[in-house]
C-alpha cells in the first residue's frame, strides 16, 4: 500500500503498525510492518512476547484461514473471526477505515491463467470500492524487486538473473521498469529440470528444495554430467540436455543392476547447474562492464547457487545481492515493493486489464 507517490513506503507500514495490523499471505508467511515473520510459530511467539492484537487479510479460500485459525487456537490463542478478511470487499471494507489513500498491485502476468484471473478480479473490487490506483506487476519482475526487500539496496545498472520454476532469464536491469533482456533457456527452466529430476528420484513435488537437501549429501563430483554453454557470446541457457543425460544415467544402472546413489546424482546434477548459472551471470557482467547482480526467483533459495555465488562475488569482485530464502519463493512483499516503483514511476493500469499467463517482462 502506498498513500502517494512521494511518501516514503516506509511511512506506510509504519502507519500498519500502528494500527497493529498484520497480513497473511497465501503460504502462510506472516508480515507485521516491514518485518517478515517466519510461518505461525514465530508468529505466535511474537505475539505473546508483545501482548498485540491483529488481523488478517487474506485472499486464501475459505478452508485455509480456517485451518491457520485452528492452528492458532491450539497454541493457545484467542483468535475469532473477526480476526480474519477473506474476500475482497471485506478487506475493502476494513482499508478504507484504516488505511484510507492506499493503492492495490496485483500479478497481472506471467503464470496459471486461472489463479491470475482471481487474483487480478480481486484487485480489480479492491480497487474499484476504494478508487485507488490499481498497478499490474510482471510476475518476473516481482521476484526481481525481492532484492530491494533487503537491508542493502541496489543500485543500476544490474544484472539481473532470474532462476524459478518456469523461467531462467539474463537481464540487464537499468532503471525501475527498464529491462534489456540478454538471455534465457532454449528449452527446460532450471527450476523445471530440478521438478524433473526430483521427481525421477522419488522426492514429489516441487522437487527444488528436496533434491536440494539430498544433495548436501552426495558427492557433486561422483558423476559427469555435460555442461552446457551454448556458442560464445549467446547469454542463453539450456537444461534439456542434462536433464536427458541424468535420467539416461539412472535407467542404465537400472538396467545393470548397479545401485542407484540417489545422493552422488543429486549432488552432480545440482553441480552443473549451479556452475552453469553463475559462470554465464559472471561473464555477463564482465562482458558488460556491471557490478551488480541481482539474484532472483525460487531457485535463487537453492544453498548450492546461493554459495557459487557468493565464492564468485570474491573471485570476481562483482557485488551480489540475494534475498533471504523466504523472500526467493512467491511471496506478496515482492509484488507489493515491485508495484511501489512502478507507482512512483508513473504506471497505472486500468480495471479493463486482463490477466495475460505468458506476457514477459520486455513487452511491459
Amino acid at each position: 500500500m502506498h498513500k502517494n507517490n512521494q511518501q516514503p513506503l516506509a511511512q506506510d507500514l509504519d502507519r500498519l503498525r500502528a494500527k497493529r495490523a498484520f497480513i497473511c499471505d497465501m503460504d502462510g508467511v506472516i508480515y507485521h510492518g516491514d518485518r517478515l515473520l517466519d510461518g505461525v510459530p514465530s508468529f505466535v511467539q511474537w505475539l505473546q512476547a508483545e501482548g498485540k492484537q491483529f488481523i488478517f487479510l487474506t485472499n486464501s479460500s475459505e478452508r485455509a484461514p480456517r485451518e491457520l485459525q485452528q492452528k492458532l487456537m491450539r497454541m493457545g490463542l484467542d483468535v475469532g473471526d473477526d480476526h480474519f478478511y477473506t474476500s475482497a470487499l471485506a478487506t475493502a471494507s476494513f482499508l478504507r477505515h484504516q488505511s484510507p489513500g492506499c493503492s492495490v498491485y496485483v500479478i497481472g502476468e506471467p503464470g496459471l491463467v486461472g489463479a491470475l484471473i482471481v487474483g487480478v478480479s480481486a484487485a480489480k473490487a479492491l480497487a474499484y470500492s476504494l478508487s485507488a490506483p490499481f498497478v499490474g506487476v510482471n510476475h518476473m519482475e516481482g521476484h526481481i524487486y525481492a532484492n530491494w526487500l533487503a537491508s542493502a539496496v541496489p543500485d543500476f545498472p544490474a544484472l539481473g538473473l532470474i532462476v524459478s520454476g518456469g523461467h531462467t532469464a539474463l537481464m540487464i536491469v537499468e532503471d525501475h521498469g527498464r529491462y534489456r533482456l540478454l538471455g534465457q533457456t532454449r528449452d527446460d527452466a532450471a527450476g523445471e529440470a530440478y521438478d524433473k529430476i526430483a521427481r525421477a528420484l522419488g522426492l514429489g513435488y516441487p522437487g527444488g528444495p528436496a533434491l536440494d537437501k539430498l544433495a548436501g549429501a552426495g558427492d557433486p563430483g561422483a558423476h559427469s554430467f555435460p555442461k552446457v554453454y551454448l556458442r560464445d557470446g549467446s547469454w542463453n541457457f539450456s537444461f534439456s540436455g542434462l536433464k536427458t543425460a541424468v535420467l539416461n544415467l539412472m535407467n542404465q544402472l537400472e538396467m545393470k543392476g548397479q545401485p542407484i546413489h540417489k545422493a552422488d546424482i543429486a549432488a552432480s546434477f545440482q553441480e552443473v547447474v549451479t556452475e552453469s548459472l553463475t559462470y554465464k551471470t559472471v561473464e555477463a557482467a564482465k562482458a558488460f562492464g556491471i557490478s551488480r547482480v541481482l539474484l532472483a526467483g525460487g531457485v535463487a533459495a537453492n544453498s548450492g547457487l546461493r554459495r557459487k555465488m557468493l565464492a564468485a562475488r570474491d573471485d570476481a569482485g562483482i557485488n551480489v545481492f540475494i534475498p533471504e530464502p523466504a523472500l526467493c519463493t512467491d511471496n506478496a512483499a515482492m509484488i507489493a515493493c515491485a508495484g511501489y516503483h512502478r507507482l512512483r514511476a508513473g504506471f497505472r493500469d486500468s480495471l479493463s486489464m486482463n490477466a495475460e499467463p505468458s506476457l514477459d517482462m520486455m513487452a511491459m
